[in-house]
């Protein structure tokens, strides 16, 4: 009944959702008011089978992550939102666990960016949403999944990325995202979710372990300049602000290059390349 009444509200939710509110072209012989069926599963990253599939009822128990991906696709408020979660059988998520809402204010200013490459990691660091440019730039992130989404993974077990780092640069990256994740650990000691990334990363990363047991407080970070080395641009020099939102606890990391130099000829042409081959 429940995976029933969950299709219905999605459905009723699409169909009254305005593409050009949520960054979707509207063409002159378009006849559905509302989102069509493969235009929120592209803005929740999950595939239009999937999405058929909930919405008649045939695919029940979606994941918290699926859920919040819909609720930021459709700009859900929080009761509807809440909604949502209840009705795919979770709880909503509550100030005891690490946020990963993307309120539709933080939309806004991600919908500003949509041309410069951004991504948004929760509390924990792991993805929460990343544009076309950043896939465009980093490499596409739409396939990652559990664990393969937390940056800390990445860098300690993972296949890193595209980031060049001298090896002290590097240790000293992971030592402040393990430092930053003990204090999130440290927020939010009754989130399990939590709980199970850090058994994971323990489990896996060594090196996890001893920069855990460190107890260090947060390493400055040095530079806000980023070497990127594109497989297509080439050595790319970018300027790197994270932004915290604090009501939320999320990091938003913007990568943006002086106009008119080499570098910024280096960051379009990627960014040109990457998004053709993902579209």
């Amino acid at each position: 009944m429940e995976s029933w009444e969950f299709g219905r509200t999605l459905r009723r939710w699409r169909d009254r959702v305005a593409p050009g509110a949520v960054g979707v072209p509207v063409g002159r012989r378009r006849r559905a008011s509302g989102l069509r069926r493969e235009e929120l599963a592209g803005l929740a990253g999950i595939s239009a089978d999937y999405l058929t599939r909930l919405e008649q009822g045939r695919a029940t128990a979606p994941s918290a992550q699926v859920v919040e991906a819909l609720a930021r696709a459709l700009r859900l408020p929080d009761g509807e939102r809440d909604l949502l979660y209840r009705l795919a059988g979770h709880a909503a998520p509550g100030l005891d666990v690490v946020p990963s809402r993307v309120t539709p204010s933080v939309q806004r200013l991600l919908d500003r960016l949509a041309h410069t490459p951004v991504v948004v990691h929760d509390a924990s660091w792991t993805l929460v949403t990343a544009n076309a440019p950043y896939d465009a730039l980093m490499g596409d992130t739409t396939a990652w999944r559990g664990i393969e989404r937390n940056a800390i993974w990445r860098n300690l077990a993972g296949p890193g990325g595209r980031v060049v780092h001298t090896a002290r640069e590097q240790a000293e990256h992971e030592a402040r995202l393990v430092a930053d994740l003990r204090l999130t650990a440290s927020r939010y000691p009754a989130d399990r979710g939590l709980k199970k990334l850090v058994g994971e990363l323990a489990a896996t990363c060594p090196r996890f372990t001893r920069l855990w047991e460190a107890d260090a407080p947060p390493l400055p970070d040095p530079s806000k300049r980023k070497v990127v080395d594109h497989p297509a641009a080439g050595r790319i020099t970018l300027d790197c602000d994270t932004l915290v939102v604090a009501a939320d606890d999320l990091r938003i990391t913007v990568y943006t290059a002086e106009p008119g130099t080499e570098d910024a000829e280096r960051l379009a042409l990627a960014i040109v390349l990457g998004t053709q081959t993902l579209v």
